[in-house]
């Protein structure tokens, strides 16, 4: 299985070559590695091993504590390889111009795996979100117009105004990330961990969250007009809308 992995680490010469070696003597085989941020002289790295089924995580957790100045700030399963430079995210982009009927749907599907999250959704928000209004209404006031696979029917309760890019954390242990397509009220969310999801996942970085915005800034480029129309504006209360995928 893949596994991913969030170290802080010494951004020092060597520091990244004692966590591959440990890692490699453990038994993890490194597929990639993401540099997320490197400050104050420190560096925050996510890695994608391949790790055997049947291994216990604990001998991982183990080898890179005994490495001096070395935290593992998350582990959780993959699916997918988490490389934001493979043009993955690009190629994706592309398959929503060439179906734009079904574009919203196929971002919310592919976000999961893109961002290393449990699931992801789209919502409707009311118009005083959509205006930069008052305090957020309930989610469970919203609409959900797209699901993926093992999103729950109605999405952690919290607060998301000011309506922007941002990391989230949920009171029941989600970690969420949101951003908004400045279109027909729609705010595209991402969560990973509590406790229907991995863990030991940790909170999205801002990175993530960047990456994220440019994503969902995309797709309303390329579908414009179509995230305001009457098709999604008709659907009804969370859950009971057809385009939610099963």
């Amino acid at each position: 299985m893949l596994l991913r992995l969030r170290v802080a680490l010494p951004d020092r010469p060597g520091s990244l070559g004692q966590v591959a070696r440990t890692l490699g003597v453990v038994g993890a085989d490194i597929v990639s590695v993401v540099v997320l941020e490197r400050v104050g002289g420190r560096a925050v790295d996510d890695f994608t091993v391949a790790w055997p089924a049947s291994g216990s995580v604990d001998r991982v957790l183990t080898g890179l504590a005994a490495i001096p100045g070395v935290r593992v700030d998350g582990v959780w399963r993959g699916t997918e390889l988490s490389e934001p430079s493979s043009g993955r995210e690009v190629a994706l982009i592309g398959q929503v111009a060439a179906n734009p009927d079904h574009g919203l749907a196929t971002v919310v599907d592919a976000a999961p795996a893109l961002f290393g999250a449990d699931w992801a959704v789209a919502i409707r928000v009311g118009s005083d979100w959509a205006g930069g209004g008052a305090r957020a209404r309930a989610w469970s006031d919203s609409s959900v117009v797209s699901a993926s696979w093992r999103a729950p029917d109605v999405p952690p309760q919290v607060d998301i105004a000011p309506l922007r890019p941002r990391a989230l954390s949920a009171a029941d242990g989600v970690y969420l990330a949101v951003a908004p397509f400045q279109r027909g009220g729609l705010v595209l969310v991402v969560g990973r961990g509590g406790a229907d999801g991995d863990a030991g996942a940790p909170p999205f970085h801002s990175s993530e969250v960047g990456r994220l915005a440019q994503l969902v800034g995309a797709t309303a480029s390329v579908l414009g007009d179509r995230l305001a129309g009457p098709g999604l504006a008709e659907l009804g209360p969370a859950g009971t809308n057809s385009s939610r995928v099963a």
